[in-house]
């Protein structure tokens, strides 16, 4: 009855990624709603549901910053200053013959870079007024249809052993987003970490899939609810 399928593509539909991890930005009478996400299908499913709100919607990877502490590129210590004392005595050189064995140096094991990620927005937009003036104190009326889950599970969605897991701002309250979450019949539990909301049982996953609608076809069909390897 609230199926993705059944329902007209509304810009409203994009509390789905306020409840996870989704960002609401206002500028002047506008509004838009970014989301970083870590797969490029995400991206172009994303893209194409906000098109089909009326929205115009922008991409760019995520430059990740490299740690303060972390030697950059092409800078190089500062040579010690020799004005000053050295304390330590030399040592003496080994006898003649004798090759000195040198301590093995450990192997310099290059770091693995991190996965890539993306931010998918929409432009600023009046059609997001109502979403912007509404929230956050939407929340706790918070009514998840189909067509929210869907942009949820497009952005923050994984199937996970014996169940599926949606993703979460762990900075933000999670009590709204279950409470919604339960009046859809999709009750389940916050991670430990706060980073994601834990469905499962069969009947539950059943119910997301039906909610969620067919399968984008840029997403993998063992990353959709219902897909075969979901």
């Amino acid at each position: 009855m609230f199926g993705a399928e059944t329902i007209e593509p509304s810009p409203a539909d994009l509390a789905g990624l306020l409840a996870g991890p989704g960002e609401l930005g206002r500028m002047g009478g506008t509004a838009r709603v970014s989301v970083i996400v870590g797969d490029a299908w995400r991206v172009h499913v994303l893209v194409a549901e906000f098109v089909a709100r009326g929205l115009t919607a922008t991409w760019a990877p995520v430059i990740e910053e490299p740690p303060q502490d972390q030697a950059l590129p092409g800078v190089r210590d500062e040579p010690p200053d020799p004005t000053e004392e050295i304390l330590d005595t030399p040592e003496e050189p080994p006898p003649p013959g004798d090759t000195p064995e040198e301590p093995p140096q450990p192997a310099d094991t290059p770091e693995e870079p991190p996965p890539p990620r993306f931010e998918v927005r929409t432009a600023y937009s009046r059609r997001l007024n109502g979403l912007a003036k509404a929230w956050p104190e939407a929340a706790a009326q918070l009514f998840l249809s189909g067509p929210r889950l869907r942009l949820w599970v497009a952005a923050a969605g994984l199937p996970r052993p014996g169940g599926f897991r949606l993703g979460l701002d762990p900075a933000k309250d999670p009590v709204e987003v279950d409470a919604a979450l339960v009046r859809a019949g999709l009750a389940g539990r916050v991670s430990d970490d706060g980073r994601s909301y834990l469905i499962v049982g069969r009947r539950r996953l059943t119910r997301l899939a039906e909610l969620v609608g067919e399968r984008p076809d840029a997403a993998p069909p063992e990353m959709w609810p219902g897909s075969a390897g979901a």
